[in-house]
């Protein structure tokens, strides 16, 4: 039977994801060595995973001394820069610059009169201004307040599913003994029927 097409999207269970990360990563390690050793290539892979930690393959070598020959090669390939973009360019960092500055006095300013300051009232247009930069501030904060949210709802899930899983396991053992002996099992009114702490059930 032919294997199933894998729909390429982000896996939402993170114990899913963070297996997944480690088998790929594994077998694109493999693949590179492979390359290398059948074709004599010089082949270097980086790969972050999503806590940040680094892996690398640098099959010639070092990765550093890949990395060099690398910007060598490409360093040709780079368009010049004319006089004309250089100016244009740092015409548009100044302007930038200038943007910033403005900003940061306007918030400034906003804080000055907000704590009661001796900076003076501020204009309309100003207060408009500020205005629009709170209600910003207050939509990313609960932006990332409802991510952390959903997270930690997503992780009391799959510890209710591993809690279920284990007492499930349990209930059947407690059946199996209870037939073994002839005792009648245990019942209450409790919705779970035995929970134990033991580390093998731990999340």
């Amino acid at each position: 039977m032919a294997r199933g097409k894998v729909q390429l999207k982000r896996i939402v269970n993170p114990v899913h994801r963070q297996v997944t990360f480690c088998k790929r990563r594994a077998g694109l390690l493999k693949k590179a060595k492979e390359l290398s050793v059948l074709c004599d290539a010089d082949v270097g892979v980086v790969v972050f995973s999503p806590q940040g930690k680094l892996y690398e393959l640098s099959t010639k070598g070092t990765m550093q001394g890949l990395i060099e020959r690398y910007m060598k090669c490409t360093s040709g390939f780079l368009p010049a820069e004319s006089e004309t973009d250089v100016h244009k360019r740092l015409l548009e960092s100044k302007d930038e610059v200038n943007m910033m500055t403005q900003e940061i006095k306007l918030l400034e300013k906003g804080l000055w009169s907000i704590f009661g300051g001796a900076e003076g009232a501020m204009t309309l247009d100003e207060l408009h201004a500020l205005e629009k930069h709170l209600e910003s501030w207050i939509y990313q904060i609960r932006a990332t307040k409802m991510k952390i949210m959903s997270q930690e709802i997503q992780v009391l899930k799959n510890k209710e599913g591993v809690l279920r899983a284990a007492n499930k396991y349990l209930q059947q053992k407690v059946e199996e003994q209870c037939g073994f002996f002839n005792v009648e099992p245990l019942t209450t009114n409790i919705p779970y029927a035995l929970t134990i702490p033991n580390e093998i059930y731990e999340y």
